[in-house]
């Protein structure tokens, strides 16, 4: 592909991404995979290419453009040597036309930064538009973290997570004996903090109430030793069903998947009561920009308000299972006030559990919480707290 037909293929690509987003359609990287599927003739130096260009237009682009093509020109205003490309030739752009719309740089909508918790400064949301490393997480069932880092060389331990391994460049893990033996898993940095603040143990029984594909619940499981009881639930099927192959990799075998009907969890999950609850909430995603930086143009007023009920809801379904003397754990990957410490200062006015320590070494308290963040912390962006039942 010449240059221009990169640029074309690009704008294309951003057309579909910008209709997902208006729709909540597909993510990004499933229709870039969609779309060079059915174009066998882009070498993999042209799908790189075309994919930075398509990344870089993203995050340059704070509110949702009106099209792919005005995208890409919002960041050929940035890089000039880029308008060279809408060359009108037979696989490129057509030039530039007076007047036509071009995105306008940005963070976010400024509605959605003002949503933000006050702990978290411009350095802070900078850091979301910034690119993730790639983070994974040992599975203590297979192997030692040193093991793990004997096989790649590139890694050096997660400055803050025990059981992580960080490589400064993405690699194809899928491809990898480490991650087809189970030893690791990809998982943020952040992630695996939660899981550890759990503090799990062999023997323990879990209910993870929003377990979707079940990164979050395996870790508990590697924690546990594979000694105990999970019951990994969700509404959604088809996240729960990819979650079968990952068990049989990991060597798992303490864990049942339950389908819950939407609005009638608690019939789904009469009668389990556990040591555990964890409630991973759906939310709006702000602190996941650095790896899905197009998220930023899905959410508006009206979604995250029903996020937050949902999420509130969630939090006293949970209660209602945490045996006496035991923990429920709530988190969401946000950065939202409302989704973090005021969620959980609203469920501590209503309910009878009381704030528990968290063993989280990273974050900056929030409420009775911890606020992790890409700029201070290096993970993606968090909010955790943690509730006992008093006996």
């Amino acid at each position: 592909m010449t240059p221009a037909a990169r640029m074309q293929a690009a704008i294309e690509l951003l057309d579909g991404i910008v209709a997902a987003a208006r729709e909540r359609g597909a993510a990004a990287d499933t229709l870039i995979a969609r779309y060079f599927k059915t174009r066998r003739y882009a070498g993999s130096k042209d799908r790189r290419a075309v994919r930075d260009l398509v990344y870089r237009a993203i995050r340059r682009a704070g509110e949702r453009p009106e099209s792919g093509r005005a995208a890409m020109l919002g960041l050929a205003a940035a890089e000039p040597e880029l308008i060279d490309l809408f060359d009108g030739s037979a696989h490129g752009p057509a030039p530039p036309v007076g007047g036509e719309p071009v995105a306008e740089a940005g963070i976010a909508p400024a509605w959605l930064l003002e949503r933000f918790d006050p702990l978290v400064d411009d350095a802070d949301k900078a850091a979301l538009l910034e690119r993730a490393p790639l983070d994974l997480r040992v599975n203590k069932l297979k192997g030692e973290r040193e093991a793990a880092l004997a096989l790649f060389p590139d890694a050096r331990p997660t400055p803050h997570s025990t059981i992580g391994l960080r490589l400064a460049e993405s690699v194809q893990i899928e491809q990898s004996e480490a991650w087809s033996s189970g030893l690791v898993e990809v998982q943020d940095e952040g992630s695996q903090l939660l899981c550890l603040a759990c503090e799990a143990a062999p023997g323990t029984r879990v209910l993870d109430l929003c377990a979707g594909a079940g990164g979050k619940t395996l870790a508990l499981a590697a924690e546990m030793g594979n000694q105990g009881e999970i019951l990994a639930s969700d509404t959604d099927r088809a996240r729960l069903s990819r979650m079968a192959p990952r068990l049989a990799r990991a060597g798992v075998s303490i864990i049942e998947t339950r389908l819950l009907d939407p609005g009638r969890e608690r019939e789904g999950l009469a009668g389990f009561e556990a040591d555990l609850v964890l409630v991973d909430a759906p939310c709006s995603g702000s602190g996941t920009w650095r790896r899905n930086p197009e998220t930023r143009w899905r959410i508006t007023p009206e979604r995250l308000a029903r996020l937050v009920k949902l999420q509130a809801d969630l939090l006293d379904i949970a209660a209602e299972h945490v045996r006496p003397g035991r923990h429920l754990v709530y988190a969401v990957c946000s950065l939202l006030g409302e989704e973090g410490r005021d969620q959980a200062a609203a469920f501590e006015a209503r309910s009878s559990l009381v704030p528990a320590p968290l063993s989280i070494a990273a974050g900056r308290a929030g409420g009775s919480g911890r606020l992790l963040s890409p700029a201070r912390d290096g993970t993606d962006g968090f909010f955790v707290a943690r509730w006992r039942r008093p006996c």
